[in-house]
């Protein structure tokens, strides 16, 4: 995959490096658990933090398959 950049808002979680959205996503998910940010009850909803929720849009809970609709977002060839 192309390497692409990350919006600020992204960079803050993942760095500002270009990288493929694969590794983007990778790292994603270590700031995730490494922040616990996964609901305990519901696996496959996120409650982002403070960083994580300007990449999320301000959403309260994010269902971990729609986590790459709104990543996109943040991601620029």
């Amino acid at each position: 995959m192309a390497p692409l950049t990350p919006s600020d808002a992204l960079a803050a979680i993942v760095g500002a490096k270009a990288l493929p959205r694969t590794e983007c996503v990778k790292k994603l998910w270590v700031y995730i658990k490494k922040h616990k940010l996964q609901d305990k009850k519901n696996k496959r909803m996120i409650n982002p933090d403070a960083a994580l929720g300007k990449v999320f849009g301000g959403s309260k809970g994010v269902n971990m398959f729609a986590m790459m609709g709104l990543l996109k977002k943040h991601l620029k060839k």
